[in-house]
Protein backbone atom coordinates (compact mmCIF):
# COMPACT_ATOMS: atom_id res chain seq x y z
CA UNK A 1 0.00 0.00 0.00
CA UNK A 2 1.51 3.46 -1.02
CA UNK A 3 1.54 5.93 2.05
CA UNK A 4 1.81 9.61 2.20
CA UNK A 5 3.70 12.04 4.64
CA UNK A 6 1.65 15.16 5.50
CA UNK A 7 3.41 17.52 2.68
CA UNK A 8 3.17 14.58 -0.57
CA UNK A 9 -0.81 14.91 0.52
CA UNK A 10 -1.37 18.27 1.24
CA UNK A 11 -0.03 19.05 -2.41
CA UNK A 12 -2.42 16.51 -3.87
CA UNK A 13 -5.26 17.90 -2.12
CA UNK A 14 -4.50 21.39 -3.30
CA UNK A 15 -3.93 22.80 0.33
CA UNK A 16 -1.65 23.39 2.96
CA UNK A 17 0.41 20.71 5.08
CA UNK A 18 -0.78 22.98 8.10
CA UNK A 19 -4.67 22.92 7.13
CA UNK A 20 -3.76 19.02 6.64
CA UNK A 21 -2.46 18.45 9.69
CA UNK A 22 -5.62 20.32 11.45
CA UNK A 23 -7.81 18.21 9.33
CA UNK A 24 -5.75 15.25 10.58
CA UNK A 25 -5.85 16.14 14.42
CA UNK A 26 -9.39 17.00 14.13
CA UNK A 27 -10.06 13.41 12.89
CA UNK A 28 -11.51 14.42 9.20
CA UNK A 29 -8.86 12.37 8.03
CA UNK A 30 -7.01 8.76 9.47
CA UNK A 31 -2.94 9.20 9.44
CA UNK A 32 -0.64 6.65 10.92
CA UNK A 33 3.36 6.97 11.90
CA UNK A 34 6.35 5.17 9.46
CA UNK A 35 9.11 3.61 10.39
CA UNK A 36 10.58 7.02 11.99
CA UNK A 37 7.63 8.74 13.54
CA UNK A 38 6.21 10.92 10.74
CA UNK A 39 2.40 10.91 10.37
CA UNK A 40 1.74 9.43 6.84
CA UNK A 41 -1.50 8.69 5.58
CA UNK A 42 -2.72 5.54 3.42
CA UNK A 43 -3.26 5.93 -0.12
CA UNK A 44 -6.90 4.27 -0.11
CA UNK A 45 -7.48 6.78 2.55
CA UNK A 46 -6.32 9.94 1.18
CA UNK A 47 -7.98 8.60 -2.10
CA UNK A 48 -11.52 8.44 -0.81
CA UNK A 49 -11.18 11.62 0.95
CA UNK A 50 -10.46 13.48 -1.93
CA UNK A 51 -12.91 11.87 -3.74
CA UNK A 52 -15.83 12.92 -0.95
CA UNK A 53 -14.53 16.67 -0.82
CA UNK A 54 -14.61 16.78 -4.66
CA UNK A 55 -18.12 15.85 -4.46
CA UNK A 56 -18.57 18.42 -1.47
CA UNK A 57 -17.18 20.97 -3.61
CA UNK A 58 -18.70 20.42 -6.92
CA UNK A 59 -22.42 21.11 -5.89
CA UNK A 60 -23.69 21.15 -9.77
CA UNK A 61 -26.22 19.16 -11.06
CA UNK A 62 -27.42 17.90 -14.55
CA UNK A 63 -23.95 17.46 -16.10
CA UNK A 64 -22.24 14.25 -17.51
CA UNK A 65 -18.70 16.09 -16.96
CA UNK A 66 -17.15 15.06 -14.08
CA UNK A 67 -13.96 16.90 -14.12
CA UNK A 68 -13.86 19.63 -12.20
CA UNK A 69 -10.37 22.48 -11.87
CA UNK A 70 -11.91 25.58 -9.86
CA UNK A 71 -9.00 27.95 -10.06
CA UNK A 72 -8.06 31.98 -11.15
CA UNK A 73 -8.01 33.30 -14.61
CA UNK A 74 -4.58 34.43 -15.28
CA UNK A 75 -4.77 35.98 -18.78
CA UNK A 76 -7.56 36.31 -21.59
CA UNK A 77 -6.47 37.16 -25.07
CA UNK A 78 -9.44 38.54 -27.12
CA UNK A 79 -9.73 38.27 -30.85
CA UNK A 80 -12.87 39.48 -33.03
CA UNK A 81 -13.84 36.10 -32.80
CA UNK A 82 -12.01 33.98 -30.55
CA UNK A 83 -10.45 34.39 -26.73
CA UNK A 84 -8.09 31.93 -25.34
CA UNK A 85 -8.39 31.92 -21.23
CA UNK A 86 -5.60 30.57 -18.85
CA UNK A 87 -6.82 29.24 -15.68
CA UNK A 88 -4.33 28.57 -13.03
CA UNK A 89 -5.80 25.61 -10.96
CA UNK A 90 -3.69 25.22 -8.31
CA UNK A 91 -0.54 23.43 -9.59
CA UNK A 92 -2.05 23.05 -13.21
CA UNK A 93 -2.31 25.36 -16.33
CA UNK A 94 -5.34 24.82 -18.07
CA UNK A 95 -5.73 26.91 -21.03
CA UNK A 96 -9.36 27.35 -22.67
CA UNK A 97 -10.43 28.57 -26.83
CA UNK A 98 -14.04 29.81 -26.70
CA UNK A 99 -15.92 31.84 -28.76
CA UNK A 100 -15.36 36.07 -27.60
CA UNK A 101 -18.85 36.12 -27.07
CA UNK A 102 -18.66 33.35 -24.89
CA UNK A 103 -15.90 34.80 -23.08
CA UNK A 104 -17.76 38.60 -22.72
CA UNK A 105 -21.10 36.88 -21.56
CA UNK A 106 -19.16 35.01 -18.46
CA UNK A 107 -16.99 38.14 -17.95
CA UNK A 108 -13.59 36.56 -17.91
CA UNK A 109 -11.30 38.98 -16.46
CA UNK A 110 -7.83 38.45 -15.05
CA UNK A 111 -8.45 37.84 -10.85
CA UNK A 112 -11.80 35.84 -11.76
CA UNK A 113 -12.50 32.46 -10.33
CA UNK A 114 -13.56 30.30 -12.43
CA UNK A 115 -14.40 26.30 -12.66
CA UNK A 116 -12.80 24.45 -15.84
CA UNK A 117 -15.02 21.65 -17.01
CA UNK A 118 -13.34 19.33 -18.93
CA UNK A 119 -15.15 16.43 -21.06
CA UNK A 120 -13.23 13.93 -22.76
CA UNK A 121 -13.25 11.08 -24.60
CA UNK A 122 -9.16 10.72 -24.49
CA UNK A 123 -7.56 10.98 -21.12
CA UNK A 124 -3.61 9.81 -20.63
CA UNK A 125 -2.98 8.51 -17.32
CA UNK A 126 0.51 8.25 -16.52
CA UNK A 127 1.84 7.06 -13.16
CA UNK A 128 3.80 9.35 -11.77
CA UNK A 129 7.08 8.74 -9.74
CA UNK A 130 6.79 9.02 -5.90
CA UNK A 131 9.57 11.15 -4.84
Amino acid sequence: MTNFRIGEAAELLGISADTLRRWVDGGRLPAGRDEHGHRVIAGTDLAAFARDRAAEVEGLEGSSARNRLRGIVTAVVKDTVMAQVDIQAGPFRIVSLMSREAADELDLQVGSLAVAVIKSTTVVVERAAKT
